[in-house]
């Protein structure tokens, strides 16, 4: 309370809201998020309150996401963790694996993540459209971008289905059970968006009937993923601690973006990374350059 400016790191925001002011006069006129995903900050005293902006570090997590999807798809494909299976039990075991040059990529988020998901899975030979508000063909990352109307079809040709979108009221458990019934059977599900996104319930009954030949997840609606969930000994699932966009190099890009919009707030120049805070996430027709 009393601040003006609020830098919030992720380890500190879950704290933010049980610390939030009653009084506005008293609460941050600026909270910059060091993530790109605003679900935790959308809380109604933050929301409703016109005199506080939200920015987030929009474009520090995009290429090592997309690096990251890339590695996922092939330790799915090549079955890696199959692999190092056999090489902890000194077992020489040679078998083929599947190729990913020509597989249909299904990415569901058209933010500047899924884009860079999009752009380094169609350099590696993947074919590859997105799916999200507004449908849209000839768009430069995707090709064709799928609205709700035509999602089914798209979910029935995807050898995999990315997640990349962000968590709204819109978004919360858009991957539910009718959505995994309509993937293509042996698809491959990746979420690098929010563990939110999915009904894991449901996820978990189409993994053990073998709807689906398994799924990467860094993201989860508990987290860290309890011990008890069965997604940790499935087989076919691999799991990771929602570290798909951090790098060694991480906090110095963090920072720059700060100091950017610190230096454009001090000199009265809008600012970058402008959250709406009534669709969660930046809208691109305000975003400055």
């Amino acid at each position: 309370p009393g601040a003006d400016i609020l830098l919030a790191w992720v380890t500190i925001t879950p704290a933010i809201r049980e610390a939030w002011p009653d009084n506005p006069d008293k609460a941050p006129r600026w909270v910059h998020a060091s993530s790109a995903g605003v679900d935790s900050f959308l809380f109604p005293a933050l929301v409703e309150d016109p005199g506080v902006t939200l920015t987030n570090a929009r474009g520090v997590y995009d290429q090592p996401a997309a690096e990251y999807v890339l590695g996922l798809i092939l330790a799915l494909a090549k079955d890696f963790p199959g692999t190092w299976e056999h090489q902890r039990r000194r077992e020489w075991r040679p078998r083929p694996s599947d190729g990913i040059t020509g597989r249909t990529v299904l990415v569901w988020g058209t933010g500047p993540i899924g884009r860079a998901i999009a752009r380094l899975l169609r350099g590696v030979g993947m074919r590859v459209c997105g799916a999200g508000r507004r449908a849209r063909a000839a768009d430069p990352d995707f090709g064709t971008v799928h609205g709700a109307s035509t999602l089914h079809s798209a979910l029935a040709e995807a050898d995999y289905v990315v997640l990349a979108a962000p968590l709204t009221q819109d978004t919360r458990g858009m991957v539910d059970a009718p959505v995994l019934a309509a993937m293509k059977p042996g698809a491959r599900l990746i979420n690098v968006g929010r563990g939110g996104l999915v009904d894991e319930e449901a996820l978990v009954g189409h993994l053990a009937a073998g709807r689906l030949a398994g799924a990467a997840l860094d993201v989860f609606a508990q987290e860290p993923l309890p011990a008890e969930s069965p997604l940790w000994d499935m087989p076919g699932v691999m799991i990771s601690p929602h570290t798909a966009g951090e790098t060694t190099s991480e906090r110095e890009a963090l920072v720059e973006v700060f100091l950017d919009n610190l230096t454009r707030h001090v000199e009265g120049r809008p600012l970058r990374n402008i959250v709406d805070k009534r669709r969660g996430y930046v809208n691109d027709e305000t975003h400055p350059a």
